[in-house]
Protein backbone atom coordinates (compact mmCIF):
# COMPACT_ATOMS: atom_id res chain seq x y z
CA UNK A 1 0.00 0.00 0.00
CA UNK A 2 2.93 2.33 0.82
CA UNK A 3 4.12 1.69 -2.54
CA UNK A 4 0.98 2.94 -4.05
CA UNK A 5 0.54 6.07 -1.84
CA UNK A 6 3.91 7.12 -2.70
CA UNK A 7 3.71 6.48 -6.63
CA UNK A 8 0.64 8.68 -6.33
CA UNK A 9 2.65 11.67 -4.19
CA UNK A 10 5.74 11.39 -6.91
CA UNK A 11 2.79 12.03 -9.40
CA UNK A 12 1.53 15.02 -7.46
CA UNK A 13 4.41 16.59 -6.53
CA UNK A 14 5.44 16.26 -10.43
CA UNK A 15 2.15 17.74 -11.12
CA UNK A 16 2.52 21.03 -9.11
CA UNK A 17 5.63 21.62 -10.34
CA UNK A 18 4.49 22.02 -13.79
CA UNK A 19 2.87 25.35 -12.82
CA UNK A 20 5.23 28.24 -14.05
CA UNK A 21 3.82 30.52 -11.31
CA UNK A 22 4.89 28.49 -8.24
CA UNK A 23 6.94 30.72 -6.24
CA UNK A 24 10.28 29.94 -4.98
CA UNK A 25 9.05 28.47 -1.60
CA UNK A 26 6.76 26.21 -3.14
CA UNK A 27 9.08 25.20 -5.49
CA UNK A 28 11.25 24.44 -2.96
CA UNK A 29 9.29 22.44 -0.43
CA UNK A 30 7.40 20.16 -3.09
CA UNK A 31 10.77 19.18 -4.68
CA UNK A 32 11.49 18.33 -1.04
CA UNK A 33 8.94 16.51 -0.58
CA UNK A 34 9.00 14.90 -4.23
CA UNK A 35 12.54 13.90 -3.12
CA UNK A 36 11.22 11.92 -0.07
CA UNK A 37 8.64 10.01 -1.97
CA UNK A 38 11.01 9.23 -4.23
CA UNK A 39 13.36 7.76 -1.58
CA UNK A 40 10.41 5.42 -1.00
CA UNK A 41 10.64 3.85 -3.89
CA UNK A 42 14.59 4.04 -4.65
CA UNK A 43 14.78 1.17 -2.12
CA UNK A 44 12.75 -1.34 -4.69
CA UNK A 45 14.21 -1.51 -7.76
CA UNK A 46 10.99 -2.90 -9.42
CA UNK A 47 10.11 0.72 -9.43
CA UNK A 48 12.43 0.99 -12.70
CA UNK A 49 9.84 1.20 -15.20
CA UNK A 50 7.61 3.72 -13.33
CA UNK A 51 10.94 6.24 -12.90
CA UNK A 52 11.73 5.79 -16.54
CA UNK A 53 8.39 6.69 -17.66
CA UNK A 54 8.30 9.64 -15.46
CA UNK A 55 11.81 10.68 -16.97
CA UNK A 56 10.38 10.25 -20.56
CA UNK A 57 7.52 12.45 -19.64
CA UNK A 58 9.90 15.01 -18.02
CA UNK A 59 12.36 15.32 -21.03
CA UNK A 60 9.14 15.67 -23.26
CA UNK A 61 7.89 18.74 -20.64
CA UNK A 62 11.52 20.28 -20.77
CA UNK A 63 11.53 20.06 -24.86
CA UNK A 64 8.29 21.96 -24.91
CA UNK A 65 9.28 24.68 -22.11
CA UNK A 66 13.03 24.91 -24.31
CA UNK A 67 10.52 25.64 -27.51
CA UNK A 68 8.67 28.08 -25.41
CA UNK A 69 11.51 29.77 -24.57
CA UNK A 70 13.22 29.94 -27.68
CA UNK A 71 9.56 31.56 -29.17
CA UNK A 72 9.96 34.56 -26.89
CA UNK A 73 11.03 37.14 -27.97
CA UNK A 74 14.82 38.10 -26.60
CA UNK A 75 14.61 40.74 -23.80
CA UNK A 76 11.19 40.51 -22.64
CA UNK A 77 9.89 39.09 -19.51
CA UNK A 78 8.01 36.38 -21.34
CA UNK A 79 11.34 34.75 -22.72
CA UNK A 80 12.98 35.48 -18.77
CA UNK A 81 10.12 34.02 -17.65
CA UNK A 82 10.01 31.33 -19.89
CA UNK A 83 13.84 30.24 -19.48
CA UNK A 84 13.04 30.66 -15.62
CA UNK A 85 10.69 27.78 -16.23
CA UNK A 86 12.23 25.99 -18.34
CA UNK A 87 15.33 26.09 -15.72
CA UNK A 88 13.04 24.84 -13.15
CA UNK A 89 11.89 21.64 -15.40
CA UNK A 90 15.36 20.74 -16.20
CA UNK A 91 15.94 20.90 -12.41
CA UNK A 92 13.38 18.02 -12.11
CA UNK A 93 15.10 16.62 -14.87
CA UNK A 94 18.26 15.94 -13.25
CA UNK A 95 16.90 15.07 -10.01
CA UNK A 96 14.50 11.99 -11.55
CA UNK A 97 17.33 11.15 -14.20
CA UNK A 98 19.15 10.73 -10.65
CA UNK A 99 16.64 8.44 -9.40
CA UNK A 100 16.22 6.64 -12.18
CA UNK A 101 20.14 5.60 -12.01
CA UNK A 102 19.99 4.64 -8.42
CA UNK A 103 17.49 1.72 -9.64
CA UNK A 104 19.13 1.07 -12.45
CA UNK A 105 22.26 0.00 -10.78
CA UNK A 106 20.27 -1.97 -8.12
CA UNK A 107 18.61 -4.18 -11.08
CA UNK A 108 22.24 -4.35 -13.31
CA UNK A 109 22.52 -5.12 -16.41
CA UNK A 110 19.32 -6.16 -18.25
CA UNK A 111 18.41 -7.95 -21.29
CA UNK A 112 16.85 -6.45 -24.31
Amino acid sequence: MHRYVARANVEHYLGILKDAGLTMQQRSTTISLLVVELDKLSNDAEHLEFAESKVAVSRQQVAQAASIRDSAPAGTTQRQDAERHLIHLENVQTLLDDFCHRLRNKVGPRSV
